[in-house]
Parts: C-alpha cells; structure tokens; sequence
C-alpha cells in the first residue's frame, strides 16, 4: 500500500533536515544498534527554527482525531502544555507561543530535573496543573522513561494527560543490538499508549522519512537502508496509534 504524507510531515521532515536536527549515515544508538539515521532535535536551535517546528506540531496536533484512544471514547483535547526537562521545555514554550499566533493563549508548565529547596521550591514551574487536561510535548519516546516521570509529575500534581505530541516516531521496538524486532512488535510510543491509555501523536513516523525519502532524488540511496532497519528492528503495521 502506498504511503502518502501530509504538509506538516513534509514541511517538518525539510525543516529537520535543513538545520541538521535529521542526519544520514552510520550513527551507534544509546541501545547499541547501528542506524542509518539520527535525529536531534537540539539543533531546533533558532527563533526561526522553532517557530517552524512548533507549527508541524499545531498541524498535526489539528489533524488527530480527538477520539484517537481504542475503545474508550477518550477525547484528547487540552488546556495546558507541559514540557518535560529538558528538551520538552523549549517545545512546550515555542507551541504556546505558535497557539498564541492562532488565537489561542495556553498555560505551560514543566519540572526541574532536581526539585529545589529554596525560594518557591518545588520541582514544578510555570501554570498550575491542578484540574487542568495537559498535553506533554516532548521530541521523542525512546525507552518511555521520561514519559512516565511526567505521567506521574502530571497526577501528583492534580492534573490529568489528555494526550502526548512528540515530533518523531522511530516505530523502533525497545532493546540493543543484538534484540531484533520480536512479538509484540511495539514501539516505546504505542507502550506508552497503549499501557496509559493516552493517545501519542507524532508529527512524522520513521514510515512517513520513507516516503519522503523516496521522492526526494537525492535521499533516494537512503531508502533501502532505512528499509533494511525498519524490517530488522520495526514495529508490526499499525496498532491503533495514530499520527
């Protein structure tokens, strides 16, 4: 079946490998295994570069279907971002800024890696979570460990996860180098979805850098690569996440 990939995926999939933030080559993951990409999105390191990333994450934010979570009904609609430390900050702030442009002005919010015992203290800064459906924005789930400090942050704090947006979905199962792909074929993102009920949306899926890549004359050569990746260590065909 042919995969086709909509504006905000190309437009963010250009963007990333403009400023370098996707990179092509022979790249060792902290699991061990040997990549023919890598992204970083650390190098989303100017006004204009994150403006641009913040509105591929309103975009595909605008088309998930709210009702997105498998047979619960659950609508995935919010009212305060949260960015978890430390890259989840930035994102979080340059998407309330992007909301802001469009007309609507959201609280944000994210922790402190060490909770601080002077002045205010806490671990917690910005908007109150307390009775609020919070967004988490973060660039990827790699081992989920970070999503789940920020699940639990988020209940201690009063507040509930309506939905979580990452920019890229590596539909890469969870292990090292010598731990292919094997059954459940599940991404640390449809763990985390499935094992919390929270819909995952991500801007751009390791399917969708195929796709592009095929149309683009000169990442052409990079396809049989990432194709040979995605059969060793990929997950199964969707699942019920959509992005």
């Amino acid at each position: 079946m042919n995969h086709t990939i909509g504006d905000h995926r190309t437009r963010f999939l250009q963007l990333a490998l403009r400023v370098g933030a996707l990179r092509f080559g022979d790249f060792t993951l902290k699991s061990g295994r040997q990549s023919p990409y890598f992204f970083n999105a650390g190098r989303f390191d100017s006004g204009a570069a994150l403006a641009g990333l913040a509105g591929c994450y309103a975009d595909a934010i605008a088309a998930h279907d709210v009702g997105s979570v498998p047979g619960t009904g659950k609508a995935a609609s919010f009212d305060l971002l949260f960015g978890p430390a430390y890259k989840g900050i930035p994102l979080a702030t340059a998407l309330a800024c992007e909301y802001a442009g469009r007309g609507r002005d959201l609280p944000v919010a994210f922790n402190r890696k060490e909770a601080k015992a002077h002045g205010e203290g806490g671990s917690l800064i910005g908007a109150d979570l307390a009775g609020r459906r919070v967004l988490i924005v973060d660039d990827v789930i790699t081992a989920g460990t970070a999503i789940r400090e920020a699940l639990d942050i988020i209940s201690a704090a009063g507040g509930s996860v309506a939905a979580i947006v990452i920019a890229l979905d590596r539909q890469e199962v969870a292990g090292g180098p010598d731990n292919p792909a094997v059954a459940p074929r599940r991404s640390a993102a449809e763990t985390v979805a499935c094992d919390h009920g929270v819909p995952v949306i991500a801007v751009a899926s390791l399917d969708d850098l195929l796709a592009f890549a095929g149309g683009q004359a000169e990442l052409a050569d990079q396809r049989e690569r990432l194709r040979a990746y995605r059969d060793a260590y990929g997950t199964a065909a969707d699942t019920g996440m959509r992005r």
